[in-house]
């Protein structure tokens, strides 16, 4: 029976008395996310520097993590680092991190973003990712939902927004990214760690006016107008549908509120 890699190295550095440490051949993703978000990783390899060999994306398949991510989620997930298809060696090019989050009890009521981890020979300084010492990375994001109103009974409908945040907590323009060397990953823990914004906001200017409590839905030319902008009127507004099919009038408290500033 063929021994794997990882058991030969394992078995070498018993057979000496001192100055051995197995190495790794995965490292730990995981992931602190709001309440009702989930992600799923796709993994994608390519031939190892130095190798002239190709390999059939049909035998180069991506793994994927908690593909079922309604139903059978978990933060951790154990990412191959270098693998072997068809006699060629591969290693890890990225990671791929689809950000899924349901707000209703339909199973189209959900929005989703994506994430990056990209592994590469070599990276600059400014770019390459930290480990503290314990062997952990964190790279974080921060989500907001973006509403608006779809069909003639005006239901509304969310679209999740993610951008990257700086140590400060600042919101960047880019998606949440973070890049690290294929030889300091080995038996590390990277962690994306995402939050939520405290409020939404429309999707589109020009649709919704904000008023004390929350935004009003512009009625437009009646509610065949499916784009319906205010156009200047802030007085003739629409009710709309929210995702349990409650009708309102005011987004998100459901609250009639007389006061209106455009």
């Amino acid at each position: 029976m063929k021994r794997t890699l990882q058991s030969l190295m394992l078995g070498s550095c018993l057979a000496l008395t001192q100055g051995c440490v197995a190495t790794s051949n995965s490292f730990t993703l995981t992931a602190d996310l709001p309440p009702d978000f989930a992600y799923v990783a796709s993994v994608y390899y390519v031939p190892a520097k130095g190798q002239t060999c190709t390999v059939p994306t049909a035998d180069n398949l991506a793994p994927q993590f908690n593909r079922e991510w309604r139903t059978k989620y978990r933060p951790d997930a154990q990412i191959e680092i270098r693998r072997t298809r068809k006699g060629c060696e591969l290693v890890i090019d990225y990671v791929e991190l689809e950000i899924n989050a349901t707000y209703g009890p339909d199973r189209s009521d959900f929005g989703r973003e994506y994430a990056q981890v990209s592994v590469r020979t070599e990276l600059p300084e400014a770019v390459k990712g930290t480990f503290n010492a314990a062997g952990e990375s964190e790279f974080s994001g921060q989500c907001q939902w973006l509403f608006r109103t779809i069909g003639p009974n005006r239901y509304i409908t969310k679209i999740l927004d993610c951008k990257k945040t700086d140590a400060s907590g600042e919101r960047l323009k880019s998606r949440p990214f973070a890049a690290y060397t294929l030889d300091e990953l080995p038996g590390k823990t990277v962690k994306m760690k995402i939050k939520l914004a405290d409020e939404e906001r429309p999707g589109w200017g020009d649709t919704w006016v904000k008023v004390p409590g929350g935004w009003k839905r512009c009625m437009g030319k009646g509610f065949d107008d499916q784009r319906a902008y205010c156009n200047g009127n802030y007085k003739d507004f629409s009710t709309f549908r929210m995702p349990d099919g409650r009708s309102c009038t005011i987004y998100p408290g459901c609250t009639e509120d007389k006061e209106v500033t455009p």
